[in-house]
Parts: structure tokens; C-alpha cells; sequence
């Protein structure tokens, strides 16, 4: 039986993966499609302007057409650079995977997560679309640990 590490680490030989650092530069440079696989909880707490939010529960029914899940614009992406992203880089990396086998051209994993972007001091944006302080989002980003 594999491990979830082990599954992203699989993963990484079909994938590439960008740097907050490069995202940030990309952004300024290009529009590519930028898919959050957060669940709708954490993307109302905070995500990247513009980005779009498709959990990776809907993932594969949301980039197809013809679903009640099916997202227009991700669904016509296939041929446009598709930037996934999510809280540490370890969903990411599997959904920008899943989105390599189902024919997504140009796919990438956010490496980090939105806790390097913060990490990194890129903006952030809430549900209302107002500017999330960098502090209150590296509390809220940080691992949870479960006893």
C-alpha cells in the first residue's frame, strides 16, 4: 500500500512545478488559468486574485463538458498553461498529475502551496476580494496538528 507522499512523489515525474517566485513572475507576464483544489471553505478564507476554485473532489467531472460540475473555463483549457495550487503543494501536485492524463498540455504545481506564496509575500484575497494580511494568512495556512 502507497502512502500520500509516496503518491505525490510518483507524481512529480509528470509534472512540473513552479515556484512561488516564478508564479509571481509569470503572472506578470502571461494569464494562465489558475485552478485552486482547495475545498470552497478555504478558498472563501483566502486565495490568489483570479484564481478559480475547483476542489479536487470535482476535478476530473469539473474539466469535462457535459457534467453538472463541468467548469467552462477549465473544461476548454487543454491547449492553455494550467497553474494548480492549494495550501501546502501536495493536492496540487496530484490534481496538476490528473490533469496531465487527462490531456492538459501545459500543466503545473504550485511547489509550497499558497503557504509559500505567502511565505513569499504575494497578496492574497478573501471572498469579497479585499487584501488578506499576511500574518492572519500564515496562521490560518499552517498545519493543523490533531491529537
Amino acid at each position: 500500500m502507497r502512502t500520500f507522499d509516496q503518491l505525490v512523489a510518483e507524481a512529480a515525474n509528470y509534472i512540473k512545478e513552479l515556484m512561488p517566485w516564478d508564479l509571481a513572475e509569470k503572472l506578470e507576464q502571461t494569464s494562465p488559468l489558475i485552478v485552486d483544489v482547495r475545498e470552497p471553505d478555504e478558498f472563501d478564507a483566502m486565495h490568489i486574485a483570479n484564481s478559480h476554485n475547483i476542489p479536487r473532489g470535482i476535478l476530473e467531472a469539473a474539466s469535462e463538458s457535459g457534467y453538472d460540475e463541468t467548469h467552462n473555463e477549465l473544461s476548454n483549457a487543454r491547449d492553455r498553461q494550467v497553474i494548480v495550487v492549494c495550501r501546502s503543494g501536495k493536492r496540487s501536485h496530484l490534481a496538476a498529475y490528473t490533469l496531465h492524463q487527462l490531456g492538459f498540455k501545459d500543466v503545473a504545481s504550485l511547489k509550497t502551496g499558497l503557504r509559500g506564496w505567502n511565505d513569499f509575500d504575494q497578496p492574497m484575497v478573501n471572498k469579497n476580494k479585499q487584501e488578506v494580511d499576511g500574518d492572519d494568512a500564515e496562521e490560518f495556512l499552517k498545519p493543523k496538528i490533531s491529537s
